[in-house]
């Protein structure tokens, strides 16, 4: 017999319980103080002040072996050219 799995589950013993008893079932959100490095997703900088912050950014001119794709605007190696249109050059990946 085959199996509709996108259908709702109703067992009898949900359909009877009261939503404290169900929040009891739910164990607790463990709240961790040792901060991912990698995943600063979870800080909030919306209310920090950052105007007295300044940015040292070096900008590079294109180099000879490198183009911008007209697509993508990524700035591609030579070896990643494949054609040319009338607004530019195409990498690889975009003429795909």
């Amino acid at each position: 017999m085959a199996t509709d799995y996108d259908a709702p589950r109703k067992t009898d013993d949900t359909e009877n319980e009261s939503i404290e008893a169900l929040k009891e079932r739910v164990p607790a959100k463990s709240v961790s103080t040792d901060e991912d490095a990698d995943n600063p997703g979870s800080f909030d900088l919306s209310a920090a002040d950052l105007a007295d912050v300044e940015l040292d950014v070096v900008v590079l001119p294109a180099q000879e072996d490198e183009f911008t794709c007209v697509n993508c605007f990524l700035v591609k190696h030579r070896l990643q050219f494949d054609h040319e249109t009338k607004l530019g050059p195409i990498c690889r990946e975009c003429a795909h």
